[in-house]
């Protein structure tokens, strides 16, 4: 079953999410079994919000795995994930 997953990042900033996103693109491993897409912006408030969407939450988990040191070398704070399952993932 396909999962959204959305992240928020309170205070977050367009360099942070641009360092941590050239180091997971950038990782041997990219791109990582079951991910589908990915979009993020401003969300409005003076943070960052982040959706992705994934095959199942055991590969979005076992990303986290593997980005959680790059994450830390870029100055993300820790956040929690919200997972809920997806009905329908339409891609262009």
């Amino acid at each position: 079953m396909a999962v959204i997953v959305t992240v928020e990042v309170p205070g977050g900033t367009q360099e942070q999410y641009e360092e941590s996103t050239a180091l997971i693109t950038g990782a041997e491993w990219w791109p990582p079994q079951g991910f589908i897409a990915h979009a993020a912006g401003p969300d409005g408030t003076g943070g960052w919000r982040i959706v992705d969407f994934w095959d199942s939450e055991d590969d979005f988990l076992a990303f986290v795995e593997k980005t959680r040191p790059l994450l830390d070398r870029s100055g993300m704070p820790s956040i929690l994930p919200k997972v809920q399952e997806a009905v329908n993932v339409i891609l262009k």
